[in-house]
């Protein structure tokens, strides 16, 4: 494998990471901050809880989609070849749906729900061709710096994101934001669909390239069920990163709602987290390479822990701040860590497929975690049990994931 010493794979290793600055303005505006609370507060209003359902279901809909179709789509990208064409492909569906957000006025919710929904499916749909490129960018030791660079540049990507879109905050024009962010996405997406490789091999049809995906998909789903390292990690993967997702897309809603904070304030509040995270992130990359990704991993989710407890208790803006402030360390550091560690189980040239699986499995942890939070917001009226209600899968999370090892005979995804 090449390393990232030449100045072609240092070029490529630079675009890679230029996509994450690009698509974390959706990250940071869309489902974080900005849209989030414009839906659930102006688009369907949020008496009892009835915005936070509604953006759960975005959320669900959207990560089921991704969760079902990953894995096939993933077969299909390794057999023909089309991991860079549904990458783009992926990448411009959210793009243009988040441009349709010009269109959205109070009551329109179900065109909102749609357009969200669909939004949603390109962004992370995208993101499974995109971590598959990782391993042709980076040796085994090197895998988990690259990643933390990846996430670290995301973060900068959502703070310029937030600084551009805080001018239109008070008073608040919806619109400029939506076009600012999808042309960030649009413009900076465009050295890595220039400069990282596509297919080289032999084409085949798209019906062969499917029926292979299927055929290789199930095939890898058994392995990867008989392998009790694999499967230990990735089912504490669904739960604590069922909490982290529910926590990115609530947060921002549960300031504005609960504590009464405006647009002005949750851009700057998230602009702080994101200057958090990115410290998180570089600050634990190399500790993922020396230490080891489950390290990271564990220390981790015992502050994501903590952080869910403080937010139940919170009472004032202040105390917020704070909490947001340490829930970004464990953000930045946790996402690149579980990318770095899932690598370890995959063998050359089955990159798609595995991400694949690693989505699906992302994914579909996401499906559950924000329609539970939206119904027990509703369910007692406030967002208060809904948000402590996220420590239980964090808890079950670390507890599974303090039983991975990594064993000789499963490095590189060998069989045991």
């Amino acid at each position: 494998m090449t390393t990232i010493s030449s100045p072609c794979q240092r070029r490529r290793t630079i675009s890679w990471c230029l996509y994450d600055f690009a698509n974390s303005a959706y990250s940071a505006v869309i489902v974080t901050t900005l849209f989030a609370s414009y839906y659930t507060s102006l688009i369907v209003g949020n008496d009892a809880g009835l915005g936070d359902v509604w953006w759960g279901r975005v959320s669900s809909v959207s990560m089921l989609f991704v969760a079902l179709s990953s894995p096939f789509l993933g077969g299909i990208a390794d057999a023909g070849g089309l991991r860079k064409r549904l990458w783009i492909t992926y990448t411009y569906l959210s793009i243009l749906m988040v441009v349709g957000f010009t269109i959205l006025e109070p009551g329109m919710i179900l065109t909102g729900f749609v357009l969200a929904t669909l939004a949603n499916i390109g962004m992370e749909g995208a993101m499974v061709f995109y971590n598959a490129y990782l391993p042709q960018l980076a040796t085994a030791s090197m895998q988990g710096r690259v990643s933390g660079w990846g996430y670290a540049t995301g973060y900068v990507g959502s703070i310029v994101a937030l600084m551009v879109a805080l001018p239109f905050a008070d008073p608040f024009r919806a619109n400029p934001i939506w076009l600012l962010v999808a042309a960030q996405f649009a413009i900076f997406s465009l050295p890595a669909f220039l400069s990282l490789p596509g297919h080289t091999g032999e084409p085949i049809g798209l019906v062969e390239a499917g029926r292979r995906g299927f055929e290789s998909t199930r095939t890898l789903l058994g392995r990867l069920w008989r392998r009790p390292n694999a499967r230990r990690f990735l089912l504490a993967y669904i739960f604590y990163q069922d909490g982290v997702q529910t926590v990115i897309i609530f947060a921002g809603v549960f300031a504005a709602t609960t504590l009464g904070m405006d647009t002005s304030q949750l851009i700057i509040l998230i602009l702080v987290v994101q200057f958090s995270a990115l410290f998180g992130a570089m600050a634990m990359a190399k500790p993922t390479d020396t230490r080891g990704p489950k390290f990271v991993i564990i220390l981790s989710l015992f502050l994501w822990c903590g952080v869910v407890i403080a937010a139940f208790f919170v009472q004032t803006q202040s105390q917020y701040w704070v909490i947001s402030v340490v829930a970004g360390l464990g953000l930045g550091s946790v996402q690149a860590a579980s990318r770095a560690f899932f690598i370890r189980f995959i063998p050359e040239g089955e990159e798609n497929q595995y991400f694949g699986v690693y989505a699906l499995v992302g994914k579909s942890a996401a499906i559950i975690g924000p329609i539970f939070f939206g119904e027990i917001s509703r369910a007692f009226g406030s967002q208060r049990p809904a948000i402590l209600s996220v420590i239980v899968l964090f808890s079950i999370g670390l507890i599974l994931v303090r039983g991975v090892k990594m064993e000789e005979e499963e490095i590189g995804g060998i069989e045991a």
